[in-house]
């Protein structure tokens, strides 16, 4: 299969480096120079796998381009930015990005997280069991489908967010902690990764609670971790 990857960011250089790193893994790739080329390649080609996104560029930024992705798409993104401080990778994060790499960076490391994300988003599109709708009191998922539901209103998640849901209702009341969330969706081994389990957690909370702060259906076990209550 060859994987189609869409690289969006302002410098030139970094665009071609990345291009080259990306097509010597037998990977085709479409470049942009702001958000809205990026929108208009996205438009042309329904087919891109994955997205390597910076933050900071003219015409429209990464955040604007990442949230009107969001909108339609629930391919995976990795954010590309020289902006390092907690804040912005949460931000990132929140807005809809399933990885974040901070600038300068190295590009064996990029590949290698572009490859992760391309395995996880493909097991998982592809992922199939023999009951495919799981139902608890109003919250619907289809793992076929992808598609998510409360109280018949749907809800647009991001491939990590939808996993992570997945694996709490296929498992009611089962608690579990950060740690093997992590394990178990992202498949790697947890290190220092609170931060990201737990924006995805409050992402999913904003989406499918009526009211995040008292949630009914996602609910933390203080100390343990967390759990999808019946």
């Amino acid at each position: 299969m060859e994987y189609k990857i869409l690289v969006a960011d302002d410098d030139k250089e970094i665009r071609q480096v990345i291009e080259i790193y990306l097509t010597n893994e037998q990977m085709k790739v479409f470049t942009a120079a702001d958000g809205e080329e990026a929108l208009r390649i996205l438009e042309s080609e329904n087919d891109i796998h994955l997205i390597i996104m910076d933050l900071m560029m003219p015409k429209m930024d990464g955040i604007q381009a990442i949230l009107k992705i969001r909108e339609q798409r629930d391919i995976p993104i990795i954010i590309l930015s020289a902006k390092s401080e907690d804040k912005d990778i949460i931000l990132g994060l929140n807005i809809g990005a399933d990885d974040y790499i901070t600038k300068p960076f190295n590009f064996l490391e990029l590949i290698a997280r572009v490859k992760s994300n391309l395995r996880r988003y493909t097991k998982f599109s592809s992922f199939q069991q023999t009951v495919d709708e799981l139902f608890i009191r109003g919250l619907y998922l289809n793992k076929k489908t992808k598609e998510v539901k409360v109280n018949e209103k749907s809800v647009k998640l991001t491939p990590i967010e939808f996993k992570i849901l997945q694996l709490l209702m296929e498992n009611p009341d089962v608690i579990f902690s950060i740690e093997e969330i992590y394990e178990k969706v992202w498949n790697e081994p947890f290190i220092n990764s609170e931060n990201t389990v737990a924006v995805h957690i409050r992402r999913i909370r904003e989406k499918i609670e009526v009211n995040p702060k008292e949630p009914m259906y996602l609910k933390v076990v203080w100390g343990i971790g967390y759990k999808i209550s019946k």
